[in-house]
C-alpha cells in the first residue's frame, strides 16, 4: 500500500487471543528454534493522512517465553539472555513512521533486559473486517532481524565443529489483529 486506507485512522490495541510476537533463530547452525511470548499488550495510533504521525507500542512479559521447551525457557529468563527477572518487561517505542512502496517501516526503540536499541519493523497490512460482535478489526504481519548482541546478549557455546550454538541474528515475527477503540 503506498498510502495507510483511511478506516485504519484512529486508536488501535493488539488483540492477544488472535496474534502472535515471536522470534526464531538458528540453533547449532543447522535448525531454526522458534519461541514466542504469551503475555502482552500493545497499539497503535494511525493517522491516515500523514502515516509519520502514527506511533506504535508494546510491551511484552519476559518471562512469558514459550519455545516448547521448560529448560530452554528458564535459560531465556536468566541472566544470560534478556534477565527477566531484573528487567521483567521488553518494550518496544516507535519513534518513526514512513510508507516504503507497499510496505510500511516503523522504526523505534526496542529495550530488552534493560538496553535499548533503534528497530526498524517492517509491515504489511492485511485489511480491515468487522467481526460478528461489531468490532472493527485489522491484520498486520511485521518483521525485523536484529542482532542480539546489541542488547548485550552474548552467552554462546562453540561447536565441536566450528561455529556457536546460538546465532547471533534473530528474526522477530509479529502476526497482529488489532481492534479499533471506538
Amino acid at each position: 500500500m503506498s498510502t495507510f486506507p483511511a478506516d485504519l485512522t484512529g486508536t488501535w490495541d493488539v488483540d492477544a487471543a488472535h496474534s502472535t510476537i515471536g522470534f526464531a533463530v538458528k540453533h547449532a547452525m543447522i535448525a531454526t528454534t522458534r519461541g514466542r511470548f504469551t503475555v502482552y499488550s500493545g497499539g497503535a495510533t494511525i493517522d491516515s493522512s500523514d502515516p509519520a504521525g502514527s506511533s506504535l507500542w508494546a510491551e511484552i512479559d519476559a518471562a512469558s517465553v514459550d519455545t516448547g521447551n521448560t529448560d530452554r525457557d528458564a535459560h531465556l529468563r536468566g541472566a544470560d539472555f534478556w534477565n527477566a527477572e531484573s528487567h521483567p518487561t521488553i518494550t518496544f517505542r516507535s519513534t518513526g513512521v514512513r510508507v516504503d512502496g507497499d510496505t510500511v517501516v516503523t522504526t523505534g526503540d526496542l529495550t530488552i533486559g534493560g538496553k535499548t536499541a533503534p528497530v526498524d519493523l517492517v509491515w504489511e497490512f492485511g485489511g480491515v473486517a468487522k467481526d460478528p460482535y461489531g468490532n472493527v478489526k485489522a491484520g498486520f504481519e511485521g518483521s525485523a532481524t536484529i542482532n542480539r548482541k546489541d542488547w548485550g546478549i552474548v552467552w554462546n557455546a562453540a561447536l565441536e565443529t566450528g561455529g556457536f550454538i546460538v546465532a547471533d541474528k534473530v528474526k522477530l515475527v509479529l502476526e497482529i489483529e488489532a481492534t479499533k477503540r471506538v
